[in-house]
């Protein structure tokens, strides 16, 4: 039987290619319905922002409100845990864009003694 680490588990909902972005989009527009998520990431089916945020969700990192209106008004925000969550993330993402130059000298230079 395979162990899984649970932070390992965290670390992966986190910092997964869609995670990253709801996090972000949360973090930047405070409290956002399903459409404007959508939107504002681009490039995301419903089925996988869907799954997403219902990670997320279970995690602990995001909230969401249902409204008993017709149509249903479904909003999303970020929990204190997903506050802090998206903080780290964006930190990451900041030094990650700085550090781009660097990543491709490297490439380029690992590429050259490899052919």
């Amino acid at each position: 039987m395979k162990v899984i680490c649970p932070e390992r588990v965290i670390l992966e909902h986190v910092t997964s290619r869609w995670g990253v972005l709801v996090l972000a989009a949360l973090l930047d527009g405070g409290t956002l319905r399903f459409s404007e998520l959508r939107d504002g990431i681009g490039d995301v089916s419903e089925k996988m922002l869907t799954q997403t945020l219902r990670t997320l969700e279970r995690d602990g990192f995001v909230r969401r409100a249902a409204r008993p209106v017709i149509p249903p008004h479904v909003d999303y925000d970020l929990t204190d845990l997903g506050r802090e969550a998206a903080l780290k993330v964006r930190a990451l993402a900041a030094w990650t864009e700085s550090r781009v130059a660097a990543v491709a000298a490297a490439q380029l230079a690992y590429d050259a003694g490899r052919g």
